[in-house]
């Protein structure tokens, strides 16, 4: 059984023109999307910004509420949960999100900070046992314990992240969500974090949604990735499938905005023309066939089906083979 499937789920904003009028359009910002992520797994999340990326990390969450489709999280579907049903679920599902000056109280001490999901579950029987589950966690993400005692503004970036990490660890999680979580940091800081990362996920058994717009972050952390395009799902298989033999237009673009280290390579850059369409009023067909270089006239009326082109790799394309 998977640990996390995801059915037809969709996450539509309404669009109102006064406080008190109807709404008559909506925000498609996650539009029949569907995968699953198995223990100890990590999925890749890419696209573009304004994707449905980070809305759908959230909805799984349940920080946004789905407008339909189904969430089953070990089984359970959790969706419909509330309340104190709702907290035990969420301590299995964490999140990490992407601003790590943003998304800590500044006010509370790293201890406080980790220690706070503690309290509301729990987790320590005496201050003690909670004294010594901070430090643990602490050291756990390369931290001195003696940080405890410190306020958000006394890190630097990378070290307010890896306060965010304990405190997802605090409740002892089996799925993490990560809201791209190295972007806001330098490339040297990122490789740490994503090995810190990937160290603890082979210790403890985690699985992570990792969400990204850098392909080559993904591709070196995830066993399979996701591409979405304006809320939908276009392409999904193995992590080295996806960089190396891309099968959606909108995917070999990306694949070829990677910078290259070999200056003789003879990759092409493919420059997609215009604009991300608005998720209020997406194209006819296929929401990718306005910017597409290989578009044909079924792109514009047809809606692709997500199918399998090849053994493992799935496309939304009429034309993937």
């Amino acid at each position: 059984m998977s640990l996390l499937e995801v059915r037809n789920l969709r996450v539509h904003f309404p669009v109102r023109h006064g406080l008190f009028s109807r709404a008559r359009q909506f925000v498609k910002a996650v539009d029949d999307v569907s995968f699953h992520i198995e223990p100890g797994e990590t999925l890749g999340l890419v696209g573009e910004s304004g994707c449905g990326k980070t809305t759908l990390g959230r909805a799984l969450v349940r920080l946004l509420e789905p407008t339909a489709g189904s969430v089953l999280f070990e089984g359970e579907e959790i969706t419909r949960l509330t309340g104190a049903q709702l907290r035990a679920r969420r301590r299995k599902l964490q999140m990490i999100f992407q601003d790590p000056y943003g998304s800590l109280n500044p006010r509370m001490t790293a201890g406080e900070i980790v220690g706070e999901a503690i309290d509301i579950h729990n987790l320590a029987d005496s201050t003690e046992a909670r004294r010594k589950r901070i430090a643990e966690l602490l050291k756990a993400v390369g931290l001195d314990p003696i940080h405890a005692l410190r306020y958000p503004h006394e890190f630097s970036g990378g070290q307010r992240q890896r306060i965010g990490i304990a405190r997802a660890l605090a409740v002892e999680p089996k799925l993490i969500v990560c809201d791209e979580p190295v972007s806001a940091l330098d490339v040297s800081v990122q490789a740490q974090i994503v090995n810190l990362l990937h160290d603890l996920q082979q210790q403890r058994g985690l699985a992570y949604l990792f969400i990204a717009h850098n392909l080559a972050v993904v591709e070196h952390i995830s066993r399979r990735v996701l591409v979405m395009y304006l809320g939908k799902v276009v392409e999904l298989s193995d992590a080295k499938s996806v960089v190396r033999a891309p099968k959606h237009p909108y995917t070999q673009a990306l694949i070829s905005a990677v910078p290259v280290v070999d200056p003789d390579s003879k990759r092409q850059r493919i420059v997609l023309p215009g604009d991300v369409p608005s998720p209020i009023n997406p194209p006819s067909g296929c929401p990718f066939h306005p910017r597409c270089p290989v578009a044909e006239a079924r792109c514009k009326k047809e809606i692709p089906a997500l199918r399998e082109v090849a053994p493992g790799h799935w496309a939304a394309c009429h034309l993937a083979k």
